[in-house]
Protein backbone atom coordinates (compact mmCIF):
# COMPACT_ATOMS: atom_id res chain seq x y z
CA UNK A 1 0.00 0.00 0.00
CA UNK A 2 1.69 3.56 -1.32
CA UNK A 3 -0.81 5.60 0.94
CA UNK A 4 0.00 6.13 4.29
CA UNK A 5 -2.65 5.04 7.09
CA UNK A 6 -3.95 9.05 7.91
CA UNK A 7 -5.01 10.56 3.91
CA UNK A 8 -1.89 12.85 3.33
CA UNK A 9 -3.85 16.37 3.34
CA UNK A 10 -1.25 17.47 5.70
CA UNK A 11 2.41 18.81 4.91
CA UNK A 12 3.25 17.42 8.59
CA UNK A 13 6.59 18.12 10.57
CA UNK A 14 8.95 16.03 12.23
CA UNK A 15 7.51 17.44 15.45
CA UNK A 16 5.73 15.43 17.25
CA UNK A 17 3.83 16.41 20.76
CA UNK A 18 3.15 14.27 23.06
CA UNK A 19 2.08 16.44 26.01
CA UNK A 20 1.31 20.14 27.18
CA UNK A 21 2.78 21.97 30.12
CA UNK A 22 1.22 25.84 30.46
CA UNK A 23 2.67 27.77 27.22
CA UNK A 24 4.09 24.73 26.05
CA UNK A 25 4.78 21.41 24.57
CA UNK A 26 6.88 18.68 24.89
CA UNK A 27 8.18 16.40 21.84
CA UNK A 28 7.95 12.66 21.63
CA UNK A 29 12.08 13.11 22.16
CA UNK A 30 11.40 14.82 25.59
CA UNK A 31 12.69 19.04 23.40
CA UNK A 32 10.40 21.64 25.07
CA UNK A 33 9.14 24.25 22.86
CA UNK A 34 7.65 27.24 23.26
CA UNK A 35 4.13 27.59 21.68
CA UNK A 36 3.17 30.60 20.18
CA UNK A 37 0.59 29.18 17.55
CA UNK A 38 -1.69 27.86 20.46
CA UNK A 39 -3.11 24.58 18.26
CA UNK A 40 -3.92 27.93 15.36
CA UNK A 41 -5.81 30.35 18.57
CA UNK A 42 -7.38 27.58 20.00
CA UNK A 43 -5.78 26.31 23.08
CA UNK A 44 -6.31 30.01 24.81
CA UNK A 45 -5.58 29.01 28.58
CA UNK A 46 -2.89 27.16 27.44
CA UNK A 47 -2.25 23.47 27.83
CA UNK A 48 -3.04 21.57 30.86
CA UNK A 49 -5.30 24.25 32.32
CA UNK A 50 -6.62 22.22 35.90
CA UNK A 51 -9.83 24.30 35.51
CA UNK A 52 -10.76 22.91 32.27
CA UNK A 53 -9.51 19.27 32.66
CA UNK A 54 -11.62 19.23 35.47
CA UNK A 55 -14.58 20.06 34.55
CA UNK A 56 -14.21 18.08 31.36
CA UNK A 57 -13.29 15.03 33.69
CA UNK A 58 -16.08 15.63 35.90
CA UNK A 59 -18.74 16.23 32.79
CA UNK A 60 -17.16 12.68 31.25
CA UNK A 61 -18.25 10.45 34.20
CA UNK A 62 -21.29 12.06 34.62
CA UNK A 63 -22.94 12.48 30.99
CA UNK A 64 -21.29 12.29 27.45
CA UNK A 65 -23.99 12.59 24.89
CA UNK A 66 -27.24 12.96 24.25
CA UNK A 67 -29.41 13.40 21.42
CA UNK A 68 -30.54 17.13 20.33
CA UNK A 69 -34.11 15.34 20.28
CA UNK A 70 -34.01 15.99 24.11
CA UNK A 71 -33.76 19.03 26.24
CA UNK A 72 -30.46 20.05 26.93
CA UNK A 73 -30.16 22.20 30.27
CA UNK A 74 -25.98 22.60 29.39
CA UNK A 75 -26.68 23.96 26.39
CA UNK A 76 -28.90 26.32 28.03
CA UNK A 77 -26.72 27.54 30.69
CA UNK A 78 -24.23 28.05 28.20
CA UNK A 79 -25.89 30.12 25.74
CA UNK A 80 -27.50 32.45 27.75
CA UNK A 81 -24.38 33.41 29.63
CA UNK A 82 -22.87 34.01 25.72
CA UNK A 83 -26.53 36.09 25.13
CA UNK A 84 -25.75 38.32 28.73
CA UNK A 85 -21.73 38.99 27.08
CA UNK A 86 -22.67 39.60 23.66
CA UNK A 87 -25.33 41.54 20.89
CA UNK A 88 -26.48 37.72 20.41
CA UNK A 89 -30.04 36.51 21.50
CA UNK A 90 -30.15 32.82 20.27
CA UNK A 91 -26.94 30.36 20.05
CA UNK A 92 -27.01 27.08 18.11
CA UNK A 93 -24.04 25.09 19.08
CA UNK A 94 -21.39 23.43 16.72
CA UNK A 95 -17.78 20.74 16.88
CA UNK A 96 -15.63 23.44 14.85
CA UNK A 97 -15.35 27.05 12.82
CA UNK A 98 -16.26 25.69 9.27
CA UNK A 99 -19.77 24.44 11.05
CA UNK A 100 -20.27 27.77 12.47
CA UNK A 101 -19.46 29.63 9.49
CA UNK A 102 -21.92 27.12 7.63
CA UNK A 103 -24.87 27.68 9.98
CA UNK A 104 -24.05 31.58 9.77
CA UNK A 105 -24.30 31.25 5.95
CA UNK A 106 -27.33 29.35 5.93
CA UNK A 107 -29.21 31.61 8.89
CA UNK A 108 -28.50 34.66 6.51
CA UNK A 109 -29.99 33.08 3.54
CA UNK A 110 -33.07 31.59 5.84
CA UNK A 111 -33.86 34.98 6.90
CA UNK A 112 -34.58 36.45 3.59
CA UNK A 113 -36.68 33.17 2.67
CA UNK A 114 -38.85 33.66 5.92
CA UNK A 115 -39.25 37.09 4.93
CA UNK A 116 -39.94 36.69 1.72
CA UNK A 117 -37.20 38.28 -0.30
CA UNK A 118 -36.32 34.67 -2.38
CA UNK A 119 -34.41 36.90 -5.17
CA UNK A 120 -31.52 37.41 -2.08
CA UNK A 121 -29.35 34.52 -1.43
CA UNK A 122 -25.71 36.14 -2.32
CA UNK A 123 -23.22 36.95 0.49
CA UNK A 124 -20.35 39.45 -0.25
CA UNK A 125 -16.83 37.82 0.61
CA UNK A 126 -13.55 39.66 1.36
CA UNK A 127 -10.53 38.21 -0.92
CA UNK A 128 -8.22 36.92 0.78
CA UNK A 129 -10.33 35.42 3.46
CA UNK A 130 -10.28 32.15 5.33
CA UNK A 131 -13.89 30.34 6.42
CA UNK A 132 -13.29 27.20 6.52
CA UNK A 133 -13.40 23.92 4.50
CA UNK A 134 -16.64 22.45 3.55
CA UNK A 135 -17.91 23.31 -0.09
CA UNK A 136 -19.72 26.28 1.37
CA UNK A 137 -16.97 28.03 3.06
CA UNK A 138 -14.32 26.99 0.50
CA UNK A 139 -16.92 28.74 -1.94
CA UNK A 140 -17.10 31.51 0.21
CA UNK A 141 -13.24 31.81 0.30
CA UNK A 142 -11.52 33.40 -2.45
CA UNK A 143 -8.17 31.45 -2.47
CA UNK A 144 -7.59 29.24 -5.63
CA UNK A 145 -5.33 26.89 -3.73
CA UNK A 146 -8.46 26.03 -1.58
CA UNK A 147 -10.44 25.90 -4.74
CA UNK A 148 -8.48 23.76 -6.30
CA UNK A 149 -9.61 19.81 -6.97
CA UNK A 150 -13.21 20.97 -5.63
CA UNK A 151 -14.84 22.46 -8.78
CA UNK A 152 -17.40 23.34 -9.27
CA UNK A 153 -17.78 25.94 -6.42
CA UNK A 154 -21.04 26.54 -5.23
CA UNK A 155 -23.02 29.41 -5.90
CA UNK A 156 -23.62 32.21 -3.98
CA UNK A 157 -20.80 34.00 -3.08
CA UNK A 158 -19.09 37.07 -4.74
CA UNK A 159 -15.29 38.54 -3.86
CA UNK A 160 -14.64 41.96 -2.99
CA UNK A 161 -11.29 43.51 -2.33
CA UNK A 162 -10.79 43.08 1.84
CA UNK A 163 -11.57 46.61 3.21
CA UNK A 164 -12.86 48.37 0.13
CA UNK A 165 -16.29 49.77 0.54
CA UNK A 166 -16.51 51.17 -2.55
CA UNK A 167 -15.87 48.13 -4.00
CA UNK A 168 -18.71 46.70 -1.57
CA UNK A 169 -20.91 49.09 -3.06
CA UNK A 170 -20.57 48.45 -6.32
CA UNK A 171 -21.04 44.88 -5.82
CA UNK A 172 -24.38 45.00 -4.12
CA UNK A 173 -26.98 44.06 -6.26
CA UNK A 174 -30.88 42.56 -6.32
CA UNK A 175 -29.36 39.04 -5.63
CA UNK A 176 -27.42 40.53 -1.99
CA UNK A 177 -28.23 38.94 1.56
CA UNK A 178 -24.97 40.15 3.36
CA UNK A 179 -21.98 40.57 4.17
CA UNK A 180 -19.71 37.61 5.28
CA UNK A 181 -16.08 39.37 6.69
CA UNK A 182 -13.06 38.67 9.14
CA UNK A 183 -13.17 41.73 11.45
CA UNK A 184 -9.30 40.61 11.44
CA UNK A 185 -8.41 38.67 9.07
CA UNK A 186 -6.51 35.66 10.43
CA UNK A 187 -5.31 33.04 7.54
CA UNK A 188 -4.84 36.32 5.09
CA UNK A 189 -2.15 37.83 7.42
CA UNK A 190 -3.58 38.94 10.28
CA UNK A 191 -5.09 42.09 8.86
CA UNK A 192 -7.67 43.87 10.60
CA UNK A 193 -10.40 45.84 8.67
CA UNK A 194 -10.50 49.65 9.17
CA UNK A 195 -13.24 51.31 11.87
CA UNK A 196 -14.72 53.20 8.75
CA UNK A 197 -15.23 49.68 6.37
CA UNK A 198 -17.14 48.01 9.36
CA UNK A 199 -19.21 50.77 10.47
CA UNK A 200 -19.78 51.35 6.21
CA UNK A 201 -20.97 47.86 6.44
CA UNK A 202 -23.17 47.69 9.33
CA UNK A 203 -24.85 50.95 7.51
CA UNK A 204 -25.56 49.42 4.32
CA UNK A 205 -26.73 46.52 5.95
CA UNK A 206 -29.20 48.58 8.22
CA UNK A 207 -30.41 50.63 5.46
CA UNK A 208 -30.78 47.36 2.60
CA UNK A 209 -32.38 44.73 4.82
CA UNK A 210 -29.23 42.96 5.01
CA UNK A 211 -27.60 40.57 7.08
CA UNK A 212 -24.18 41.34 8.34
CA UNK A 213 -22.33 38.31 9.29
CA UNK A 214 -19.43 38.19 11.31
CA UNK A 215 -16.54 34.96 10.89
CA UNK A 216 -14.77 35.71 14.30
CA UNK A 217 -13.46 32.00 14.60
CA UNK A 218 -10.23 33.03 15.06
CA UNK A 219 -10.16 36.82 16.27
CA UNK A 220 -12.83 36.97 18.88
CA UNK A 221 -12.94 35.29 22.36
CA UNK A 222 -10.57 37.28 24.17
CA UNK A 223 -7.95 36.98 21.59
CA UNK A 224 -7.71 40.76 20.80
CA UNK A 225 -8.44 42.19 23.92
CA UNK A 226 -12.01 42.12 23.59
CA UNK A 227 -15.01 39.03 24.06
CA UNK A 228 -15.53 40.00 20.76
CA UNK A 229 -13.64 41.96 17.78
CA UNK A 230 -16.61 44.06 16.85
CA UNK A 231 -16.65 45.44 20.23
CA UNK A 232 -13.81 47.35 19.19
CA UNK A 233 -15.54 48.87 15.80
CA UNK A 234 -18.38 50.15 17.94
CA UNK A 235 -20.61 47.87 15.84
CA UNK A 236 -23.17 45.09 16.40
CA UNK A 237 -23.69 42.08 13.94
CA UNK A 238 -26.79 40.40 13.02
CA UNK A 239 -24.84 36.77 13.02
CA UNK A 240 -21.76 35.64 14.42
CA UNK A 241 -19.42 32.79 14.15
CA UNK A 242 -17.28 31.17 17.08
CA UNK A 243 -14.78 28.47 17.46
CA UNK A 244 -11.29 27.70 18.45
CA UNK A 245 -10.90 29.61 21.77
CA UNK A 246 -14.40 28.87 22.80
CA UNK A 247 -13.52 25.45 23.99
CA UNK A 248 -9.82 25.94 24.89
CA UNK A 249 -8.52 22.67 22.85
CA UNK A 250 -11.88 20.77 23.07
CA UNK A 251 -14.22 20.57 19.93
CA UNK A 252 -16.70 23.59 20.14
CA UNK A 253 -17.85 26.18 18.01
CA UNK A 254 -21.15 28.29 17.73
CA UNK A 255 -23.40 30.80 15.70
CA UNK A 256 -24.82 33.35 16.86
CA UNK A 257 -27.65 35.47 16.22
CA UNK A 258 -30.10 38.10 16.87
CA UNK A 259 -33.52 37.29 16.99
CA UNK A 260 -34.34 39.16 14.03
CA UNK A 261 -31.51 37.19 12.32
CA UNK A 262 -32.50 33.83 13.47
CA UNK A 263 -36.39 34.39 12.07
CA UNK A 264 -36.43 31.85 9.24
CA UNK A 265 -33.90 29.21 11.26
CA UNK A 266 -37.26 26.99 13.07
CA UNK A 267 -37.78 23.24 13.63
CA UNK A 268 -36.00 21.08 11.17
CA UNK A 269 -34.12 23.87 9.12
CA UNK A 270 -30.30 23.01 10.75
CA UNK A 271 -29.15 20.23 13.67
CA UNK A 272 -25.87 18.30 14.61
CA UNK A 273 -25.31 15.14 16.37
CA UNK A 274 -23.08 16.05 18.02
CA UNK A 275 -23.04 19.73 18.37
CA UNK A 276 -23.61 21.08 22.05
CA UNK A 277 -23.15 17.58 23.66
CA UNK A 278 -22.76 17.66 27.32
CA UNK A 279 -19.25 17.40 27.50
CA UNK A 280 -18.67 20.14 25.17
CA UNK A 281 -20.85 22.37 27.14
CA UNK A 282 -18.66 21.48 29.98
CA UNK A 283 -15.72 22.93 28.67
CA UNK A 284 -17.41 25.97 27.14
CA UNK A 285 -18.25 26.71 30.52
CA UNK A 286 -14.91 26.05 32.10
CA UNK A 287 -13.12 28.43 29.33
CA UNK A 288 -15.65 30.73 30.08
CA UNK A 289 -15.62 30.81 33.75
CA UNK A 290 -11.52 32.25 32.86
CA UNK A 291 -12.38 34.55 30.08
CA UNK A 292 -15.63 36.12 30.46
CA UNK A 293 -14.34 38.85 32.58
CA UNK A 294 -13.35 42.42 31.99
CA UNK A 295 -9.93 42.17 33.87
CA UNK A 296 -9.08 39.17 31.44
CA UNK A 297 -9.54 41.33 28.29
CA UNK A 298 -7.56 44.36 29.99
CA UNK A 299 -4.59 41.39 30.78
CA UNK A 300 -4.87 40.50 27.18
CA UNK A 301 -4.60 43.78 25.97
CA UNK A 302 -1.67 45.22 28.10
CA UNK A 303 0.33 41.94 27.15
CA UNK A 304 -0.39 41.98 23.97
CA UNK A 305 1.06 46.09 23.80
CA UNK A 306 4.02 44.95 25.52
CA UNK A 307 4.65 42.36 23.10
CA UNK A 308 3.90 44.48 20.30
CA UNK A 309 6.45 47.23 21.57
CA UNK A 310 9.43 44.32 22.04
CA UNK A 311 8.89 43.44 18.23
CA UNK A 312 8.48 46.63 16.67
CA UNK A 313 12.01 47.84 18.27
CA UNK A 314 13.14 43.97 17.56
CA UNK A 315 12.53 43.93 13.43
CA UNK A 316 14.41 47.17 13.12
CA UNK A 317 17.61 44.98 13.64
CA UNK A 318 16.65 43.07 10.80
CA UNK A 319 15.61 45.50 7.79
CA UNK A 320 15.99 43.03 5.79
CA UNK A 321 13.91 40.30 6.89
CA UNK A 322 11.18 41.37 8.55
CA UNK A 323 8.72 44.67 7.26
CA UNK A 324 6.09 45.75 10.30
CA UNK A 325 4.10 44.66 12.82
CA UNK A 326 0.37 44.40 12.88
CA UNK A 327 -2.86 42.94 14.36
CA UNK A 328 -4.54 43.86 17.91
CA UNK A 329 -4.44 42.01 21.35
CA UNK A 330 -2.71 38.39 21.01
CA UNK A 331 -3.25 38.46 17.65
CA UNK A 332 -0.23 39.62 16.20
CA UNK A 333 1.42 39.50 12.68
CA UNK A 334 4.95 40.21 11.62
CA UNK A 335 4.77 40.76 8.04
CA UNK A 336 8.35 39.60 6.48
CA UNK A 337 10.36 40.14 3.36
CA UNK A 338 11.08 36.60 2.87
CA UNK A 339 8.95 34.09 2.44
CA UNK A 340 7.82 33.11 6.11
CA UNK A 341 7.55 28.69 6.11
CA UNK A 342 10.80 28.03 6.02
CA UNK A 343 11.37 31.07 8.98
CA UNK A 344 8.72 29.17 10.97
CA UNK A 345 10.58 25.96 10.05
CA UNK A 346 13.81 27.31 11.29
CA UNK A 347 12.33 28.57 14.62
CA UNK A 348 10.98 25.14 15.22
CA UNK A 349 13.68 22.80 14.32
CA UNK A 350 16.55 24.76 15.81
CA UNK A 351 15.28 27.33 18.74
CA UNK A 352 12.18 25.43 19.95
CA UNK A 353 9.96 28.31 19.07
CA UNK A 354 6.35 27.49 17.60
CA UNK A 355 4.78 30.05 15.38
CA UNK A 356 2.50 29.93 12.28
CA UNK A 357 2.96 31.69 8.78
CA UNK A 358 -0.24 33.24 6.86
CA UNK A 359 -0.61 35.21 3.94
CA UNK A 360 0.81 38.29 2.45
CA UNK A 361 4.26 37.18 3.99
CA UNK A 362 3.16 37.06 7.52
CA UNK A 363 4.75 35.33 10.83
CA UNK A 364 1.66 34.71 12.69
CA UNK A 365 1.78 34.67 16.65
CA UNK A 366 -1.44 33.72 18.15
CA UNK A 367 -0.34 32.46 21.71
CA UNK A 368 -2.21 31.14 24.83
CA UNK A 369 -3.62 34.06 26.01
CA UNK A 370 -2.43 33.72 29.52
CA UNK A 371 1.16 34.27 28.30
CA UNK A 372 3.12 36.57 30.81
CA UNK A 373 6.36 38.59 30.80
CA UNK A 374 8.56 35.34 31.36
CA UNK A 375 6.79 34.27 28.31
CA UNK A 376 7.24 37.35 26.26
CA UNK A 377 11.30 37.11 27.19
CA UNK A 378 11.28 33.56 26.58
CA UNK A 379 10.17 34.32 22.51
CA UNK A 380 11.82 37.63 22.41
CA UNK A 381 15.69 35.45 23.21
CA UNK A 382 14.25 32.47 20.59
CA UNK A 383 12.95 35.01 17.94
CA UNK A 384 16.36 37.01 17.94
CA UNK A 385 18.80 33.59 18.20
CA UNK A 386 16.33 32.28 15.75
CA UNK A 387 16.74 35.68 13.14
CA UNK A 388 20.74 35.69 14.34
CA UNK A 389 21.21 32.39 12.56
CA UNK A 390 18.84 32.28 9.68
CA UNK A 391 20.26 32.24 6.28
CA UNK A 392 18.15 33.08 3.59
CA UNK A 393 20.31 31.95 0.88
CA UNK A 394 20.43 28.21 2.36
CA UNK A 395 16.99 27.88 1.99
CA UNK A 396 16.45 29.85 -1.00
Amino acid sequence: MSISPLMPVYPRTAFRPVRGDHCHLIGEDGKRYLDFAAGIAVNILGHSHEGLIGAIQQQAATLMHVSNLYGSPHQEQLAQRLVDLTFADTVFFTNSGAEAVECAIKTARAYHQHVGNLDKFELITFRNAFHGRTMATVSASDQDKMHKGFLPLLPGFKYVDFDDLEGVKAAMGPNTAGFLVEPIQGEGGIKPASDEFMKGLRQLADDNDLMLVLDEVQCGYGRCGTFYAYEQYGIEPDVLATAKGIGGGFPLGACMATEKAARGMGFATHGSTYGGNPLAMAAGEAVLDVVGHASFFAQVRETGERLRSRLEQFIGNYPDMFELVRGRGLMLGVKMKVEPRPFVAHLRDNHQLLTVSAGDHTLRLVPPLVIDESHIDEFMDKLSAGAASYSVVEVA
